[in-house]
């Protein structure tokens, strides 16, 4: 594999959003209409796909193994109650639709994966 030009990384990442915002919207997950935050984010998680092989969450440190960070591969088990409980996922990647369009207040949203499987 070549290294992307700054065009073919720009299309890859339209792609996913695409791909994911289509499956994701359904279900009642939105991606942040902060359009650069989202970009960030999903370059982020394709970075981590390079380099790991999944795509795990972008703000939180990846042991590696797939098997070991399967709670935080994208979309993580922590989105659902997140979500629910503040609007947003940990990341701001995934709100609600009250979230972005700001009927909820944005407030931190606090770490939910117990720190025994946060690898350091």
């Amino acid at each position: 594999m070549g290294i992307q030009t700054h065009s073919e990384k720009a299309e890859e990442l339209e792609r996913l959003y695409e791909t994911l915002r289509r499956v994701q919207e359904p279900k009642g997950y939105y991606f942040n209409m902060d359009r650069e935050r989202t970009f960030d984010l999903l370059s982020g998680l394709m970075t981590n796909k390079d380099r790991y092989g999944y795509m795990g969450c972008p703000c939180r440190l990846l042991s590696e193994s797939r098997e070991k960070d399967k709670d935080i591969i994208c979309p993580c088990i922590y989105r659902v109650p997140d979500v629910e409980e503040y609007g947003s996922c940990y990341c701001n990647l995934y709100v609600s639709k009250d979230w972005n369009e700001g009927k909820i207040p944005k407030t931190y949203v606090p770490e939910r994966r117990p720190p025994e499987k946060v690898q350091i």
